[in-house]
């Protein structure tokens, strides 16, 4: 049997699950079905008609409209049945109305008031499901009397047709009438005359209003409801092809197949053989994967963040940690490289200092160093080279615990030229540095380099010195607000925890080669430092990373547990799920020693100097006071604790806004 009998929750007049969907054949109930897709998408085909549902959209099944879910990839899917007998007491005339809602697939976004009421709604119902606190059942009636409303009010089939017949309940009321007369009687002879002389109207001005209002004839509507009424009698039923046509009021069978190919694409009988099944095999036809409930919390939490009733813990994010696990070796590969600013300007006495506290609290083992060969640096297109400017550019650079990842510019030279230089600066450079320390140099040409300039690069490099060269893709213009907001913080770490290739960003905004900068303070350079030394999220984010140790005891989502020694780190992030903040509820087990705890928080509600300077009113440039405030507020918050050996430690703790906590756990 195709028709689905709806098992309801004890007490009270709904069922919801949360699932997976990758196969649910045709089938019908009597229940109202509202799907909300928490993950994912997934297509539905409702009656005639098939859509595409994606992540955050709301769909309503009517009763007894045949229907089928299917996707290709993974989802989430909020799936509610509602008992049409609670409702009927409400709304005596419930099986006689149908609910539409708007479809993104079809150029038709769900904005607006209603759909956020709507989906509120849904999650006060879930909630209440899942914590069964007291009285649940009662708020559920309450919640579920209202969402009948709003869909009387808001989500009406007529309403959905024509918007303009919300604002005349006469005219929305009659043409209700004739639908319901209509899908009462359609397996009998109906005529627009009858039905115009029960409403005392003519025949020519009805016609006019029932396509006004439904957008489609009388006529199509009638053969419309009969087509798609026959479905369940093509796969729940043995009945001829003849039999079904004359059943659903058809006068010929002939036209029964006309009507149905033109909603269906295929006549009855080929429907009936791609469709029909039997129980069994109908079962095993379902692909569906159902989920604890408690899970879509987190998905809808937005919507229930003013609702007094939701039980905050189930926001919190609980994480227990035993420290005697080991799951292998933390790399530090995000630590491989950094962007150097332009050559010329990293001898000034501003970038060194830079170049030093970035290398102090971070350590990173490469500087990528750009535009050494050029004008600025003593290399001429033609005459003597001097690499002597280029060697101090260097020897700063190595001074700061980097060894150079050197791009081979050859925009102003010629092949011959291009062959000169790269000789002679390895010579050079091997008088000074000798040939062991070089091999641990990089060596880099642009990915968009002539090929007869790669040939040489590589010739020279590879063949001739047995060197690593390799083709690097720095892009200059990457510009993005993004690298001056908080959200860097969990984006960089997330990277660096689960072995993804890490963000090579600046050291410094680079304002020189940005043309048309927005302002001088941020403008969505990726460097570490604005050009400042104001400290950027992502800085903070490297430094958290820098204090993790060689040992994984354990991650998981939004969080990694490394060690060193009889020292332990504990780094917890923002994973995109919660509402700019988390909740954690962190428990630790066999802490082998009394421990000193020092905890450091990055977010934008803490830390932020981009926060800060949007709140001054983004001004154009800086003063001195004004640059001091933006870096003393880049300082994450520290605090400290202290806790003694015993079987378990637990921590509640709160990322405010997006960002991460770091805590370092020093044995004492």
């Amino acid at each position: 049997m195709r028709r689905e009998h709806i098992k309801y929750m004890e007490n009270i007049p709904i069922n919801i699950e949360l699932l997976d969907i990758r196969e649910y054949p045709i089938h019908w109930h009597e229940a109202i079905e509202i799907l909300m897709i928490l993950k994912g998408s997934i297509e539905a085909t409702v009656e005639s008609d098939t859509y595409r549902l994606i992540e955050n959209e709301v769909e309503i099944i009517n009763l007894d409209e045949a229907h089928s879910l299917s996707s290709n990839e993974p989802n989430l899917v909020l799936m509610l049945h509602i008992d049409p007998n609670f409702f009927q007491k409400y709304y005596e005339d419930i099986r006689n109305i149908y609910f539409y809602t708007d479809c993104a697939f079809e150029g038709e976004p769900q904005v607006g008031d209603n759909y956020e009421i709507f989906k509120k709604y849904l999650s006060t119902i879930l909630c209440e499901a899942v914590q069964k606190g007291e009285d649940y059942d009662v708020y559920i009636r309450e919640t579920l009397v209202e969402l009948l409303y709003l869909l009387i009010n808001e989500f009406h089939y007529l309403i959905y047709e024509n918007r303009d017949l919300k604002d005349n309940a006469e005219q929305l009321q009659r043409y209700h009438r004739i639908a319901k007369y209509i899908f009462n009687n359609y397996n009998n002879k109906i005529s627009l005359q009858d039905i115009a002389k029960k409403e005392f109207l003519s025949a020519q001005y009805l016609s006019n209003e029932i396509k006004y209002a439904l957008g489609i004839s009388f006529q199509d509507f009638v053969n419309l409801t009969r087509a798609e009424e026959s479905v369940k009698l093509l796969l729940d039923t043995d009945m001829s092809i003849s039999e079904i046509s004359e059943e659903v009021g058809f006068s010929h069978t002939r036209y029964y197949n006309k009507h149905f190919k033109r909603h269906y694409k295929m006549t009855p009988l080929q429907y009936r053989k791609k469709y029909k099944m039997d129980e069994e095999k109908f079962n095993k036809a379902k692909q569906i994967t159902s989920y604890d409930l408690g899970e879509a919390l987190k998905y809808i939490s937005s919507y229930l963040e003013n609702y007094e009733r939701y039980n905050y813990e189930e926001k919190i994010s609980k994480i227990n940690v035993d420290v005697y696990k080991n799951e292998g070796e933390f790399f530090h590969t995000y630590k491989d490289a950094i962007i150097l600013p332009k050559a010329s300007a990293i001898l000034e006495k501003e970038i060194q200092e830079f170049l030093i506290t970035i290398q102090k609290e971070i350590d990173f083992d490469y500087g990528i160093l750009r535009d050494l060969f050029s004008k600025e640096i003593g290399i001429y297109p033609e005459g003597n080279i001097n690499f002597r400017y280029a060697k101090k550019i260097i020897d700063l650079i190595l001074s700061v615990n980097l060894r150079p990842d050197i791009i081979f510019g050859f925009e102003e030279f010629t092949p011959a030229r291009y062959k000169e230089i790269i000789t002679n600066f390895l010579n050079y450079f091997q008088e000074e540095y000798g040939t062991y320390e070089l091999s641990k140099w990089r060596y880099s040409i642009e990915k968009d380099a002539p090929e007869d300039f790669k040939k040489i690069f590589y010739g020279i490099l590879s063949d001739e010195w047995g060197f690593t060269a390799k083709e690097e893709d720095i892009k200059d213009r990457d510009i993005n607000s993004v690298y001056d907001m908080a959200s860097m913080v969990p984006l960089v770490i997330d990277k660096a925890v689960n072995g993804d290739d890490p963000y090579v960003l600046k050291a410094i905004d680079d304002i020189a080669r940005e043309e048309n900068p927005e302002n001088a303070v941020f403008f969505g350079d990726k460097g570490l430092l604005n050009w400042e030394g104001i400290k950027k999220p992502a800085y903070h984010a490297f430094y958290f990373l820098s204090k993790l140790g060689d040992t994984v005891i354990e991650k998981g989502e939004g969080y990694i547990v490394t060690s060193k020694g009889e020292d332990f780190q504990l780094l917890l992030y923002t994973t995109g799920k919660e509402n700019t903040e988390r909740n954690l509820s962190l428990n630790i087990v066999n802490l082998w020693r009394d421990y000193r705890v020092v905890m450091y928080e990055a977010s934008e509600n803490t830390n932020s100097a981009y926060n800060l300077w949007k709140a001054l009113g983004e001004p154009l440039y800086l003063t001195d006071n004004e640059v001091e405030l933006l870096k003393l507020a880049s300082i994450p918050k520290i605090t400290t604790d202290f806790r003694k050996k015993k079987p378990v430690q637990h921590f509640k703790l709160k990322i405010r806004g997006c960002g991460a906590i770091l805590l370092m756990f020093y044995a004492t």
